[in-house]
């Protein structure tokens, strides 16, 4: 079958829908112009995405073969669709939405096992991930703005160069997770699992950790700005060579903390609370060997007793 042929076909399904290419690109995790580009003749959906394109429209598959014939009464308005879960156990025959209820599912993927799954490259902002099976599910170059991960197990998911702006991450086992290149912004991650996460090449902008540990988290060559650790055990981490603005260290637990060679600019050390001589103790044990640091920042540290003898004003 000739490409402008299944164009055709493809055009006219999703126009008796009322569907506009827009939303089919939803729906399949493709752009509006892949949707175009099959319909104008110039290019092929793959096998997956074909198989996609008859459970949404309720079509069989000989639907979209040259010499197969299908009369508009006899297309069910009804899609058919499962989890990828139950995909693997029954058929897809097993359970029966609407196309606004498929909107809905492919918004919240809540439960759902999708471990290793290829999200690289989607436009999926505003996604529900609660309680889901992620680990090693590739969300690389993927805008994924909004979304919410709670209580999921995303350990070794690569999420590098991926959009993750106000996304929330709580609860959720991250464990060799790589964050490579992410644009991280207004991001929160809260009471998650952080051993061995990666984060590498960011400038990391109004992002917030509460609660975690983050004693096993690798951060190299990233910048800080606006970003808040309230609460977070940060025992032996090492920032050595990075840049922090703004910056707040609230109730956080830095002993043995190495700031080598930083550039500090209006950053509190404070507890959150009273100044205990647990505080005192710790914050003593902190390296900034050879940082540099504003004159207000620089003023604060000397004032709780930290040797500050190799030390840049900025």
């Amino acid at each position: 079958m000739n490409n402008k042929k299944l164009g055709n076909k493809i055009a006219k399904v999703r126009k008796e829908e009322n569907m506009s290419q827009a939303q089919l690109a939803e729906l399949l995790f493709v752009s509006p112009q892949a949707v175009g580009k099959w319909e104008r003749g110039e290019s092929l959906p793959d096998f997956i995405t074909l198989n996609r394109l008859t459970e949404i429209f309720a079509v069989d598959l000989n639907y979209f073969a040259e010499n197969s014939k299908i009369e508009d009464s006899e297309r069910s308005q009804k899609v058919v669709i499962g989890t990828l879960k139950e995909k693997a156990e029954n058929s897809l025959e097993d359970a029966k939405f609407s196309i606004t209820e498929q909107k809905q599912l492919l918004t919240d993927f809540s439960g759902n096992t999708l471990a290793e799954t290829n999200f690289s490259g989607v436009n999926a902002p505003k996604r529900k991930f609660l309680g889901s099976e992620l680990r090693g599910s590739d969300f690389s170059t993927a805008d994924f703005t909004a979304s919410i991960f709670k209580g999921s197990d995303i350990r070794d998911a690569n999420f590098d160069s991926a959009n993750l702006t106000d996304c929330a991450f709580s609860t959720s086992n991250m464990t060799n997770a790589n964050f490579s290149k992410t644009i991280l912004v207004g991001t929160e991650f809260y009471a998650s699992e952080l051993n061995n996460t990666k984060f590498n090449g960011i400038m990391l902008t109004d992002v917030k950790f509460t609660a975690s540990d983050l004693r096993r988290t690798i951060f190299e060559d990233c910048e800080f700005n606006g970003v808040s650790f309230k609460s977070c055990d940060m025992r032996g981490i090492s920032f050595d060579g990075q840049v922090f603005v703004d910056v707040k260290f609230d109730n956080a637990d830095l002993a043995n903390s190495s700031f080598s060679g930083v550039i500090l600019r209006n950053v509190s050390f404070r507890p959150t609370f009273a100044l205990t001589n647990k505080y005192y103790k710790s914050i003593k044990t902190i390296d900034f060997d050879g940082a540099s640091m504003d004159k207000l920042t620089y003023a604060a540290l000397k004032g709780v007793g930290v040797s500050l003898e190799n030390i840049v004003l900025l």
